[in-house]
């Protein structure tokens, strides 16, 4: 493995939440709920949208010990077949996305478009700008592990207003 030693562990705890996610009963985890536009959502508090959006159920959120003022968060996001998310943000937090299943599209601005299949990766830089994420197939879900480290309290995605 390559990297920094924080890449490495925030890969290694992505894993274990993601191994967690999959057991039958995982303490953390709370019924996945839409996220919505209207409202911009943190994993400890998810609000509801219409049906051909992304749920989000949050698995662990916890303060760094080693860092003052900042938080670790992960959540499993599901996209019904043929769902999208609204464009957003995730402010200052830097990302890392694990899929679970399924093929998801993505494109950051700036970037071109991108396909991640299941065991594929991305990370988003503090203030990107995710302008699509879409369930590539339109009769299978596809299933995010989602990985957040961000200032404390900090709403952790950010829609674009509607246009």
């Amino acid at each position: 493995m390559t990297g920094s030693p924080i890449t490495a562990g925030l890969l290694m705890v992505g894993i274990a939440g993601a191994v967690a996610a999959c057991s039958p009963a995982t303490p953390l985890a709370t019924p996945a709920t839409p996220t919505t536009a209207a409202a911009p959502t943190t994993a400890a508090a998810p609000t509801t949208a219409s049906a051909t959006s992304e749920t989000l159920a949050p698995l662990v959120q916890q303060e760094l010990p080693n860092v003052r003022g900042k938080s670790f968060t992960s959540a499993i996001v599901t996209f019904p077949p043929g769902s999208h998310a609204v464009s957003h943000r995730h402010g200052d937090a830097f990302v890392y996305a694990y899929v679970l299943e399924g093929t998801v599209l993505s494109r950051l601005d700036g970037e071109p478009i991108r396909r991640y299949g299941q065991g594929e990766n991305w990370t988003e830089q503090p203030g990107a700008h995710h302008v699509a994420t879409e369930n590539a197939s339109p009769t299978a879900p596809a299933r995010l592990l989602v990985v957040f480290i961000a200032d404390t309290g900090a709403q952790l995605k950010i829609d674009d207003p509607p246009s």
